[in-house]
């Protein structure tokens, strides 16, 4: 595989900038959405070769679809799977910047 697979696109879906992810920054993890089949091996392996850093930690978690009304309709957001990155000391992801 090279350095870029496109398989790794698969895996790792977005970045998640909300308020959390911004402070979680701070202490060196980073926050993607990620495809609900991947796992933390495969997670993993995507962000090192995509971004080329050393990753510590990865911590998935699932948040479930909520029920939500428009204009007196109801439906259903689907569940995502989000992983959160801890990257090793002296490495750093700009998710603000494009690959």
């Amino acid at each position: 595989m090279s350095s870029k697979d496109p398989r790794h696109y698969d895996v790792i879906l977005s970045p998640v900038i909300t308020e959390k992810a911004t402070t979680a920054s701070e202490h060196n993890k980073v926050v993607f959405k990620v495809a609900n089949t991947a796992t933390k091996p495969q997670i993993k392996e995507a962000v090192e070769r995509l971004f080329d850093v050393k990753v510590k930690n990865v911590n998935t978690l699932v948040r479930k679809g909520k029920v939500k009304a428009f204009r007196g309709s109801y439906g259903v957001q689907s569940p995502t799977k989000r992983a959160i990155v801890t990257l090793e000391e002296g490495h750093r992801i700009d998710v603000t910047t494009g690959l």
